[in-house]
């Protein structure tokens, strides 16, 4: 096996991974279960199956689209929400990235749009496509149950130990767009909301990333930076790295050496559905290797 299959191979291992973790997870969601119990239950899952999480799992609710992970110790439990599961897997940093919306609000409309938004994307994904005829695809499946796709959100490319990576996969028809070519790997990654289809920066941050690794004055953040180089380029949870962290994590934060994920949300407060997997572009088609 050449480098190049090796590599594919690590990627598939991990969408493998994905999809038997996702089953799982999904079955723990209900109303009255902490977040927290979940998050740990799927991040200890990946790596009894052989694998590392990628990101901390998302556990986004109602309004909010992504970033939004539970904090330590943290007490919150489900309500009547509509729950969107964002789980990456990496092998040897090479990431698998799906999501699902578990609908504990009755509003199965909403989820209904962005599954078949994903549905007729990835019919289209082949070797020569415009990313811009995906979007519209998006944009068509998600306004045809009445909703608008959230716009200022996109799907994307992954790379080893890089989450986000070119190119873009716009959820709206755009003027221009990238050709797709065979062997890129991507995550399509639509958002349909019964808001005004855009998200902003709501703050509060329990997921990082290091962006900087130099000196540091303080012995406490050296230490957790220690900690947190295993990580690599990839993001980590505030949670895993224990308690009582607060004073080295605004060090690090300050001297610009970690960097916040933060909580994004609709911005009239509309209810936001998910759906995602990660495609290998072939030259007549993909291949879903989270499905």
């Amino acid at each position: 096996m050449n480098k190049e299959d090796e590599i594919i191979e690590k990627y598939r291992q991990a969408g493998r991974i994905l999809t038997e973790v996702r089953a799982e997870a999904v079955k723990k969601v209900d109303i009255g279960v902490s977040l927290l119990s979940v998050a740990e239950f799927t991040e200890n899952l990946i790596r009894e199956r052989g694998g590392e999480p990628a990101f901390p799992v998302n556990i986004s609710r109602n309004d909010e689209a992504a970033h939004s992970t539970p904090s330590f110790g943290d007490k919150a439990v489900f309500g009547e929400d509509m729950v969107k599961l964002d789980i990456g897997v990496h092998i040897d940093g090479y990431i698998a990235d799906t999501a699902v919306t578990v609908d504990l609000s009755g509003n199965p409309e909403l989820v209904a749009a962005s599954e078949s938004a994903l549905a007729e994307a990835i019919k289209l994904i082949r070797a020569g496509v415009n990313t811009s005829d995906i979007g519209g695809a998006i944009e068509d499946a998600i306004g045809s149950f009445g909703y608008r796709p959230v716009i200022n959100l996109t799907g994307h490319g992954l790379e080893q130990y890089i989450q986000h990576a070119p190119p873009a996969i716009p959820n709206k028809r755009m003027p221009h767009g990238v050709i797709l070519d065979e062997g890129d790997i991507v995550a399509i990654e639509p958002f349909a909301t019964d808001g005004a289809g855009k998200i902003y920066d709501a703050g509060n941050a329990e997921i990082y990333h290091l962006v900087s690794d130099k000196p540091v004055r303080h012995p406490s953040a050296r230490k957790l930076l220690e900690e947190i180089k295993k990580y690599k380029t990839l993001p980590f949870a505030k949670r895993w790295l224990g308690n009582n962290i607060d004073f080295a994590m605004v060090q690090l934060v300050k001297a610009n050496i970690i960097r916040p994920y933060p909580v994004l949300k609709e911005i009239e407060g509309g209810l936001i559905s998910q759906a995602e997997h990660t495609v290998i572009v072939t030259a007549d088609g993909c291949e879903v290797i989270t499905r």
